[in-house]
């Protein structure tokens, strides 16, 4: 059943922490222009509102996660999934963005009607079952960059058999009790460092078991410095400073690890070493096959992760997985894991532009046989963005500019009268190359299914949050790469 139809000037998908940005800055920049966010949960947060496992926080310091337009109000940098949501939503609130947000809906496709420049999105109320669609001039697609629906789990021999509880953290259950139970968490990334410790505290005993180690950095939860500003100046300059400081340490860290990896794996022994002691086993659990930002960095906060190895709470076991068995788990050395819960924190399935199909004037568009124009739009998709942030920095940093430039794109068609605009590819080609350039396996396995980038700017990311401020902060949004036009004529600019 469909029949009702809305219009808007942007429709925005997703009412996370991209998706509340994204509104702020249209109402900012774009104050005439009308908007709806489209979200298919029952409340806003995104990620924050999706996962409920133990011990869910941030992996990135709040000053540089924190939205741009409002300081990070907590003490703790390093901070609680739940305190993320409340200030996610106390923006949305403060700005007069909640009473446009459209909860319990979901995408199911956009077209791009060439005829009259504009999206026509269906969109399914998930209560009702009832169709509708939304008509707009701009689609932003601020819906992340992970199927919300399921995460990915491998195949594990004999799992059938296994007579306790399995559980997947993207589904945690909220009755479960794991007070003086053994538990066996699956993995190595920023999902198991963090259910470790905070399991913890209250299972018999927790292993973390992982097939090969990643890199774990220490880092304390909270800034002093930053908190030492918070008492000495208004609470925007001293944001805006603990803000640019960890911008800067972030990307000094960064540069060391790709052209000095030694000096970045000493630093972590290190780390290591001092709270666990010089006979701990580094080499064989805390030392990666990879250099350092080939995959994003674990980050523990007050080194929790180490201390509840040393106290003998948890343990970390680097092995192959033979089968499941009934009390527990057989390694391929053949040494036995016995469990009453095992938890897969196996990874996520990427999913770059959300569940649903995207076509221009009703012909089916293929993301992946796109490229990806300055990290935010694609190959020939009209007015069309999204939003997906860095790697080796907190995300919030480039959706925080991808919004304001998408203000300035349509404040440019506005002026010069165009309906439409959209990123076309060089005459002589283009050179393609990963849109993400990682080796972590939940990237390896969805590379096919995402856009492409390009080895020369503005085809390619720079993963550089200094070069992206002054490309869609500052400089001119017209581009060879970039077509401006209205439906009567195109002008190439």
């Amino acid at each position: 059943m469909s029949s009702m139809k809305k219009e808007v000037d942007v429709l925005i998908i997703g009412a996370g922490i991209s998706g509340i940005g994204a509104a702020y800055h249209l109402q900012k920049n774009c104050p005439r222009k009308s908007y709806a966010i489209i979200e298919a949960r029952s409340a806003m947060g995104g990620t924050w509102d999706l996962f409920r496992y133990p011990g869910i926080r941030s992996d990135s310091d709040m000053y540089t996660f924190g939205f741009n337009f409002k300081p990070w109000p907590s003490q703790k940098a390093i901070s609680p999934g739940e305190d993320i949501k409340t200030y996610v939503s106390e923006a949305a609130n403060e700005n007069g963005i909640t009473p446009h947000i459209v909860f319990e809906h979901k995408v199911i496709a956009a077209n791009w009607d060439g005829a009259c420049a504009k999206w026509h999105t269906k969109v399914l109320n998930v209560k009702t079952g009832v169709h509708c669609t939304y008509i707009s001039r701009f689609f932003f697609s601020c819906a992340g960059y992970y199927n919300y629906e399921k995460g990915y789990t491998p195949y594990f021999k004999g799992i059938e058999t296994f007579v306790g509880r399995v559980i997947h953290p993207q589904h945690w259950p909220q009755d479960l009790d794991y007070s003086g139970k053994k538990v066996i968490v699956i993995g190595s990334g920023a999902t198991a460092v963090t259910l470790v410790p905070a399991m913890a505290k209250t299972a018999a005993h927790v292993t973390m078991l992982q097939r090969s180690p990643s890199y774990v950095l220490a880092r304390p939860e909270q800034d002093a410095v930053a908190n030492f500003l918070r008492r000495c100046l208004p609470a925007k300059a001293a944001y805006s400073i603990s803000r640019w400081k960890n911008i800067l340490l972030g990307m000094l860290m960064y540069k060391i690890a790709k052209s000095r990896p030694e000096v970045l794996k000493k630093l972590l022994r290190k780390e290591i070493f001092a709270v666990l002691g010089k006979d701990y086993p580094v080499d064989k659990h805390f030392k990666p096959s990879y250099e350092p930002w080939d995959q994003r960095l674990c980050l523990v906060p007050d080194g929790d992760l180490f201390s509840a190895i040393k106290d003998g709470s948890a343990s970390l076991v680097t092995d192959q997985i033979d089968c499941f068995t009934k009390q527990g788990i057989k390694l391929q050395s053949g040494e036995v894991l016995e469990a009453d819960i095992i938890v897969t924190a196996t990874g996520l399935t990427l999913q770059v532009l959300g569940s649903y199909n995207l076509s221009v004037d009703n012909i089916a568009f293929t993301p992946a046989d796109s490229y990806c124009y300055k990290g935010m739009m694609l190959s020939s998709l009209p007015n069309f963005a999204f939003t997906m942030g860095y790697t080796n920095a907190s995300w919030t940093l480039k959706s925080d500019l991808v919004g304001k430039y998408v203000c300035r794109l349509i404040n440019h068609m506005d002026k010069h009268q165009y309906d439409y605009c959209q990123p076309v590819l060089p005459a002589q080609g283009i050179q393609a190359e990963p849109l993400i350039d990682f080796t972590s396996s939940y990237v390896l396995r969805s590379l096919s299914q995402m856009p492409q980038q390009g080895s020369s700017k503005p085809w390619k990311l720079n993963q550089n949050y200094i070069l992206d401020r002054i490309s869609l902060g500052y400089s001119s949004v017209i581009d060879d790469s970039l077509m401006f036009a209205s439906i009567s004529y195109e002008e190439q600019l």
